[in-house]
């Protein structure tokens, strides 16, 4: 199995062993203490939980593809989020729920993020040659979902369900705006529309790696991050 060692120059090799471990500690931790965690509060920890451990089973296979083929794993990336980030938008529906979210709200979010990742799915693989149209569509489903959480239905029912949960909402939507604006950041660095027709890194396999770091230390900050959030609120909201 020698062609599975990580050599010491292997950056993308080395964050995808990052991620896998992280996401994997952070889905013991979830798991774990759901049996310390309130009722209400259960299944939202137990959502967290389930992101990083999918999230955690991908990232061991992307990490063997990629030391395998010396390719970005974009297929097995785009299957983790099609499954993860659905399931983080779930977790605004969940904080929400008690404050009278309501079911549309819940399809929304989900709709809008499947927009946001079938459409960058399109850019980056399938019709590369129109990437700027395609991230254009996702980017607007991205501000959509931004919109909601900043100035939607989220924020307002953040505001009635109590100072914690508006609190935790809040600490959400600024992952939303920040931790989510990496992704579109690789998007660029990997297409060869680039930045509007501007192509940023000459070198496809230069390009390919730069996204996939980039691509690894974003799902390692939101994904555990956004857990991290709503088990502090579980531990904090009476």
């Amino acid at each position: 199995m020698e062609h599975l060692k990580i050599a010491s120059d292997n950056y993308v090799a080395f964050t995808f062993f990052i991620g896998t471990m992280a996401m994997m500690a952070a889905s013991v931790f979830f798991f774990f203490e759901l049996g310390n965690t309130s009722q209400k509060w259960r299944t939202s920890v137990l959502v967290s939980g389930l992101i990083t451990f999918i999230a955690a089973v991908h990232y061991y296979y992307m990490r063997g593809y990629n030391l395998s083929t010396g390719d970005s794993p974009t297929f097995f990336r785009y299957v983790d989020w099609i499954l993860t980030v659905p399931l983080m938008c779930v977790e605004f529906y969940l904080i929400t729920k008690k404050a009278g979210a309501k079911i549309s709200l819940l399809w929304k979010l989900i709709a809008a993020s499947l927009v946001m990742l079938v459409t960058g799915y399109f850019g980056e693989t399938i019709d590369r040659g129109n990437s700027v149209l395609w991230g254009v569509v996702s980017g607007g489903a991205y501000f959509y979902i931004a919109y909601l959480v900043w100035f939607g239905e989220v924020a307002s029912l953040s505001q009635s369900a109590g100072p914690q949960v508006a609190k935790a909402t809040r600490v959400l939507a600024w992952f939303v705006l920040v931790g989510w604006a990496i992704y579109p950041l690789g998007y660029i660095l990997g297409t060869p529309g680039g930045l509007f027709g501007i192509q940023l890194v000459s070198d496809p396999a230069a390009a390919s790696h730069a996204m996939d770091i980039v691509y690894n230390i974003a799902d390692a900050i939101n994904k555990i991050g956004f857990g991290l959030v709503i088990y502090s609120l579980s531990r904090n909201e009476d």
